[in-house]
């Protein structure tokens, strides 16, 4: 019997190769064959051709990942101690509820608000451990796109960090930029920012970095975040803060969450994603947590009942070991202690490393201000640099950073400063 012949449609509706009865045939070219190479990620790229450089003076300041004077991966002493103590509890490798570690949600709100936060006091807040600051930002997203009630525009800082825009674009939310870095003073434009901001429609939701500004290194100070705290309230708009650096920026926990806690001081209720991978180095363990503060226990009960439903769609549950070890540093006072040191060593290198260059720049005769390499806060500094001055220190000195002029400071050092500055000051005379 000849094989019945019978067409396929693509899920576009076009039809398909013919396909007989018994199948399709293998050369599997029917359903992805349209798929378009995707752009490769800047950050990788830089990576990639840093790798193939052979200058042995070849700088990569493109990742953004903490490293030490010698420029080695650092895990922090107090990672290393709590994990001792976990290995020595033999614990099970059981799943987590859904929304994570009791003791390490509890704590990493604790951390962020402080112990006489109202929220906290009043059991306003819906907590879940998420899969890193990108995690929380994901099922933040999520959420927002489920039961926002306002205008379901997210407004961002420009510039912002590169994974914003996809991940509430990903969630079926139109994303919008509202100024905030100034280039010609390499600082905060201030009067620009408060002018969009002005002119937001009300009930928006507003994206701050609550520290350590990624990638500009620019903050608002404290008078700026409470006119900007006032601001928001006024027009009725819904901050969301992404805070992936706190202690890691100044060195001092409490100072790098105040823009968070001014905002709470003023009644403004708001979404809150917080990361450890910077701050205790735990960049591959994955672990953050999402907070939503509501205005009361019964509606943070049923934020949490719906922030359930989405985690389990997304990912079922969070991983157990970072959030262990968090929740071990968190709750012992001992390792607490050492954790506020380990932190102000590394905010303290960075900060140390950022005055040498500027020194080393000025001491080359070099007629340019600097001042924002160390009024910048951070992990990042936005130097200033054009795109043609960025591609020949690239070219001649075989320094890689992305393509804006951001650099990571995380990979300059004591015995590399030197080359940098010089570098810097033969491409932008």
């Amino acid at each position: 019997m000849a094989s019945t012949v019978v067409k396929a449609l693509r899920p576009s509706g076009r039809i398909l190769k013919s396909a007989v009865s018994t199948g399709f045939d293998k050369r599997g070219s029917a359903w992805f064959e349209d798929v378009e190479m995707g752009p490769p990620d800047p950050i990788l790229g830089v990576t990639d051709a840093f790798k193939r450089d052979k200058n042995p003076k070849r700088l990569n300041l493109g990742v953004g990942a903490y490293r030490d004077d010698d420029g080695n991966p650092w895990v922090l002493p107090c990672v290393r101690c709590a994990e001792e103590r976990i290995i020595e509890k033999q614990l099970h490798k059981e799943y987590a509820p859904i929304t994570g570690l009791p003791d390490f949600c509890a704590k990493s709100i604790e951390l962020a608000l402080g112990k006489d936060s109202y929220v906290l006091k009043d059991k306003r807040n819906a907590t879940a451990q998420s899969l890193s600051g990108t995690g929380s930002l994901r099922v933040g997203s999520a959420f927002l796109a489920k039961f926002w009630q306002g205008n379901r525009e997210v407004y961002v800082p420009n510039p912002t960090w590169g994974n914003h825009i996809p991940v509430f674009e990903h969630a079926g939310l139109p994303v919008r930029k509202y100024r905030y870095y100034d280039p010609v003073t390499c600082g905060l434009d201030y009067k620009g920012c408060k002018e969009d901001i002005c002119r937001i429609p009300p009930e928006s939701i507003i994206v701050f970095h609550a520290c350590a500004h990624n990638p500009t290194g620019v903050d608002p100070n404290t008078i700026q975040w409470c006119e900007l705290a006032d601001l928001v309230k006024s027009k009725c708009l819904f901050p969301f803060f992404d805070m992936a650096y706190q202690g890691f920026a100044t060195g001092d926990v409490d100072r790098d969450a105040q823009a968070v806690r001014i905002f709470e001081s003023k009644g403004i209720n708001f979404c809150l994603a917080q990361s450890y991978a910077k701050n205790m180095g735990l960049y591959g363990e994955r672990v953050g947590a999402l907070t939503v503060a509501c205005d009361s226990p019964e509606e943070a009960s049923r934020v949490v009942s719906q922030l359930k439903i989405i985690i389990r769609a997304l990912y079922s549950s969070p991983p157990v070991h970072g959030a262990r070890i968090v929740a071990e540093i968190l709750t012992d006072p001992d390792l607490y202690e050492m954790f506020l040191k380990d932190v102000k060593t590394m905010a303290e290198r960075i900060i140390g490393v950022r005055q040498k260059l500027k020194e080393c720049l000025v001491q080359r005769g070099s007629k340019r201000k600097w001042d924002h390499i160390t009024n910048q806060i951070g992990m990042f500094c936005y130097t200033g640099m054009k795109p043609e001055q960025v591609d020949r220190i690239t070219k001649e000195f075989s320094v890689y950073l992305t393509k804006d002029g951001r650099i990571s400071m995380a990979g300059v050092s004591s015995k590399n400063v030197e080359y940098l500055a010089d570098a810097m000051h033969a491409v932008t005379k």
